[in-house]
């Protein structure tokens, strides 16, 4: 079964294409979704999605940037683009870094699942062929101590583009292995131990008063909505409340 994310900073479009696809019967399961480029890539990394429906106009970050990075750190992600703009330079540019395929609001079922038929003919084509090519994960350089790891984190957390991928390249790791090794010895899953590194530096500055998208950016969380959930589900209070609590 494939996995879809839904990005879109409309959640009635959310919605609407959740209730309009029959997900199960091509195998596909929606394992998730995002208002914005920025929350999602913030999240694909746990997610871990083969497609991807994205807005090409979304605050933060829009559809074209969010598939710019996707497509870097994972280039057999499955892309289609949901525009209302009947744009060719939009077109262009989308078919130019990657993206599978180029879709006009309003969606209409028929059409989507055309292009979904194809995606999943590919993407069963691709597993096969890295199924046969496979080698013995063996092979990877496992002497790199969780300690290492953990240090390597702690250094990058405040790049935005800092990720399980990043990390995984860097210690000769595919991200899969890496994501498996660092739950079993860590006990939690690879963002959400980044998430925490970067919510106990971001409660340090609120404690000095720091101004809530100037935090953001520091921890590597430009986007001050996502941001915002992050932080309210780490301490449990919104940032501005914790200011008026905790700063001196």
């Amino acid at each position: 079964m494939y996995k879809v994310m839904i990005i879109d900073d409309e959640e009635a479009l959310r919605s609407l294409l959740k209730r309009t696809i029959d997900w199960g019967a091509k195998s596909l399961e929606v394992v998730g979704e995002a208002a914005s480029g920025s929350e999602a890539i913030n999240t694909i990394d746990d997610l871990k999605p083969d497609i991807v429906f994205v807005d090409i106009r979304m605050p933060f970050m829009d559809g074209i940037e969010f598939s710019k990075l996707a497509i870097r750190r994972y280039p057999n992600l499955k892309i289609l683009i949901l525009t209302a703009f009947d744009d060719f330079h939009y077109a262009k540019e989308c078919i130019g870094i990657g993206i599978t395929e180029y879709l006009l609001k309003p969606i209409v079922k028929n059409d989507i699942d055309e292009v979904l038929d194809r995606v999943i003919a590919t993407l069963d084509t691709e597993k096969e062929n890295r199924r046969l090519l496979e080698i013995d994960e063996g092979g990877l350089r496992d002497n790199a101590r969780m300690g290492d790891i953990e240090e390597y984190i702690k250094k990058n957390y405040k790049d935005a583009d800092f990720n399980l991928t990043v990390a995984a390249g860097e210690f000769g790791f595919n991200a899969s292995y890496l994501s498996r090794k660092f739950k079993e010895e860590m006990g939690c899953g690879f963002m959400e131990y980044l998430i925490g590194i970067r919510m106990r530096r971001a409660s340090e500055l609120a404690k000095r008063g720091e101004l809530m998208y100037r935090s953001a950016e520091r921890v590597g969380i430009p986007d001050p909505n996502y941001f915002g959930k992050c932080f309210r589900k780490y301490h449990g209070v919104s940032y501005s409340e914790y200011v008026k609590t905790y700063a001196k």
